[in-house]
């Protein structure tokens, strides 16, 4: 006879029942706030015919979409769509809008993975610095060129970088995918941006790890300071900067919007703002549950990892 399951499979088997319920509730929230900020908007009809056409005309099309039925009918049919994976055709292209918004991911995950890997390894080396070196000089023009950051709206940022590379250096490309050279300044305007956040949070980390009695008696004990810095203090201050990390790229394959606008970056972003604009509302819908779905997995992901990094979290 099969023992009981041990505690640690219980409390896995918990964390993946409450993140599922989780994503089911965040896809559905998504999903119910679409639909009524989208209907709210207005009919689509007027904007996807020419300005010459009657208001019959316009009428017409919108009935054949679906408009003139019972918004509780036609909310139905969107949960429906959203069980099924049947998000209905692009209003204006005529294509699976579900599968629009697959051709637009890997160009969005692209920009987004490498802004998060740059911008988390720039900080991990400038907070291990800042520690080896123990300089305030060196905190304090590292902060204050952190806060200047922060205070540029990553849309001017992106215009100021356009400016000095593309326009007037001519060194770099400024719309488009169409080469590497091409990832360089939207992944510099969102990398820049990452760069300061995980700075604070791991230098704060590290700053508060020196002060534990571990590292003075390793210290004490003749270890050196790198040593101690790189396989003790590290791997502890690193946990909650993981937890913010995952966050923030689960933030990213849906905040990349700005950046993919400036730079005409074929991505997901670029895709829903134009959807939006036109009303093609089973483009947005197919999207937002994309970035829903990609936002809690991600998350989960991380969180994983956290509680494999931090025995304490584990045992909790």
């Amino acid at each position: 006879m099969p023992g009981r399951p041990s505690p640690s499979v219980i409390d896995v088997l918990l964390f993946i029942a409450r993140r599922l319920a989780l994503a089911v509730a965040t896809v559905l929230a998504v999903v119910t706030i679409a639909f009524v900020l989208g209907r709210a908007t207005g009919e689509p009809g007027a904007l996807l015919l020419p300005d010459n056409a009657t208001q019959a005309d316009v009428q017409a099309l919108n009935s054949s979409l679906g408009f003139d039925r019972p918004l509780l009918v036609q909310y139905l049919d969107t949960l429906v769509g959203l069980v099924t994976g049947d998000f209905g055709d692009s209003y204006r292209l005529r294509e699976s809008a579900l599968g629009l918004v697959l051709q637009r991911v890997p160009a969005t995950i692209e920009l987004a993975f490498w802004a998060f890997l740059i911008g988390l390894a720039l900080a991990v080396v400038a907070a291990l610095t800042i520690q080896l070196t123990g300089s305030r000089v060196l905190r304090a023009i590292v902060g204050w060129a952190g806060a200047i950051r922060q205070s540029v709206p990553d849309f001017f940022f992106a215009l100021l970088l356009v400016l000095v590379f593309s326009v007037l250096l001519g060194a770099l490309p400024s719309l488009g995918r169409t080469s590497y050279a091409s990832l360089v300044l939207p992944v510099a305007t969102l990398a820049t941006g990452q760069f300061v956040m995980y700075l604070r949070l791991l230098d704060a980390a590290l700053s508060e790890q020196a002060g534990q009695d571990y590292v003075r008696t390793a210290i004490a004990q003749g270890q050196r300071r790198s040593t101690v810095l790189f396989t003790r203090m590290l791997p502890n201050a690193i946990v909650p900067v993981l937890g913010m990390a995952g966050l923030n790229l689960g933030g990213l394959l849906g905040g990349t919007v700005v950046v993919e606008v400036v730079f005409a970056w074929p991505g997901l972003g670029k895709l829903l703002t134009d959807a939006v604009s036109q009303r093609d509302f089973p483009i947005v819908q197919a999207g937002l549950v994309f970035v829903a779905l990609a936002f809690v997995i991600v998350n989960t992901a991380v969180d994983v990892l956290v509680r494999r990094i931090d025995t304490r979290t584990a045992a909790a």
